[in-house]
């Protein structure tokens, strides 16, 4: 088994994909242990049920059946009438059918660092998975997982609405649905007119300002005439859950709402987390893990304790990407402090949170140089599955997408000198 740099650039797309193509390739895919793949590929389900139990304590915030901060927190900067759509009612049983978590290969498993309902890379990984498979290697979720779990969503066909801001991935969406069949088209979020037909949405809801037909959507998903996915729900879109999850006020309140084996799976995975709140504490009260009274303190810290990741929670447009991710040992103590000061002022507009920093592991893996050869680039991995829940509810693993940068980065996400390739097991 072996793929050529020629042959893996002769078979994209005439319309290109994400990027165009432009990352590095490799001639196989990222070797898994089977224990590690078996762990990736069973986290659907838990991670559905977090979603669900997230939203439920959201609503149950709302109507005043759980502390109110929670829902408060929750719709801090979003307009009141997506506030309002997701109270409603009607998307009491809406919730987003694509999950992908992006997943750190650390040193002793996996550390989840996000968990993306509206993601990239849907057809980059199904094209990628074809390829590799075709080539002969068993490629994790099949040759036609990706596909087929995209067309879960939609069995009938339906329009994929790509905006501007998102322009980027369009091209790999319109492969996408050109695997797919004639019953599935691409449309701009910007032009589109409600027809009834079933809909998949591809822009951020923050960008919700520049699709005229924004509010209409989110009105009739409510109202039960149209279905779409993701539902219009900002809250399951802010990453304060995964600090929230650590929260203490809500230790009891997630032992009730998740089964104990969920709730501790996602424990081992999600690194502790903190809100960022300007509120001050008592003088006896110290932040959890922290040992300091204030953020003050935290802005403080040395380089050594700032093993601290600082990030803005989303509804914004550095909330993905990486943009609005700020490691702590790797600024300058001055840069530290602006970062910590900026997110605690503007946390009446744009909620902030800080997660413990998990460092991923070495690994080596073969690339392709400019002139075909192969040479061994030494980096770290970020692995995103995705997993789709179907009509009838059942949650399904249909591929993964592995991004490898060299040693020297500290953030992994897509960039030119990055690796993508599926996953197998080796």
């Amino acid at each position: 088994m072996s793929l050529t740099l020629s042959q893996l650039q002769a078979a994209l797309p005439k319309g290109g994909l994400f990027g165009g193509g432009t990352w590095r390739w490799s001639p196989e895919p990222l070797k898994l242990s089977a224990t590690e793949a078996r762990a990736i590929t069973r986290l659907g389900y838990p991670l559905a049920q977090f979603q669900k139990a997230s939203d439920a304590i959201y609503r149950r915030s709302a109507n005043g059946k759980l502390p109110g901060w929670i829902a408060e927190l929750l719709d801090v900067g979003k307009p009141e009438w997506m506030v309002r759509q997701q109270r409603h009612p009607g998307t009491a049983d809406q919730l987003p059918r694509v999950i992908r978590p992006d997943l750190i290969l650390g040193h002793d498993g996996f550390a989840v660092t996000e968990l993306d309902s509206v993601p990239g890379g849907i057809g980059t990984t199904a094209w990628l998975s074809r390829v590799y498979a075709d080539a002969g290697f068993d490629v994790l979720g099949g040759r036609d997982g990706m596909i087929e779990g995209f067309r879960s969503l939609m069995p009938e066909g339906g329009a994929i609405l790509v905006s501007e801001e998102a322009g980027d991935y369009r091209p790999e969406m319109q492969w996408l649905a050109g695997e797919l069949g004639a019953a599935w088209e691409v449309i701009s979020a910007e032009e589109y007119e409600p027809d009834g037909r079933t809909l998949y949405r591809f822009f951020e809801l923050f960008d919700w300002e520049a699709i005229p037909a924004a509010r209409r959507l989110a009105e009739k998903a409510s109202a039960g005439e149209i279905t779409l996915s993701s539902p219009f729900k900002p809250h399951l879109e802010d990453k304060l859950w995964l600090a929230l999850l650590w929260a203490p006020g809500l230790r009891k309140i997630w032992d009730q709402s998740m089964r104990q084996n969920h709730l501790t799976r996602l424990r081992e995975l999600v690194p502790f987390g903190w809100v960022l709140d300007p509120t001050p504490l008592p003088p006896h009260a110290a932040l959890p893990k922290l040992d300091v009274n204030s953020w003050d303190e935290v802005a403080a810290f040395s380089q050594k304790e700032r093993q601290l990741v600082l990030k803005i929670s989303g509804f914004h447009e550095t909330a993905w990407g990486s943009r609005g991710v700020h490691i702590g040992h790797d600024l300058p103590g001055s840069e530290w402090r602006a970062r910590i000061d900026e997110a605690l002022a503007s946390a009446d507009e744009q909620p902030w949170l800080l997660q413990e920093f998990r460092e991923g592991r070495l690994i080596d893996h073969p690339v392709f140089a400019a002139d075909g050869s192969v040479e061994m680039m030494r980096g770290r991995a970020r692995l995103c599955p995705y997993f789709f829940t179907d009509d009838a509810g059942e949650t399904t693993f249909a591929g993964c997408l592995a991004t490898l940068v060299p040693a020297d980065k500290k953030k992994i996400h897509g960039m030119t000198d990055g690796v993508l390739v599926p996953v197998m097991v080796g």
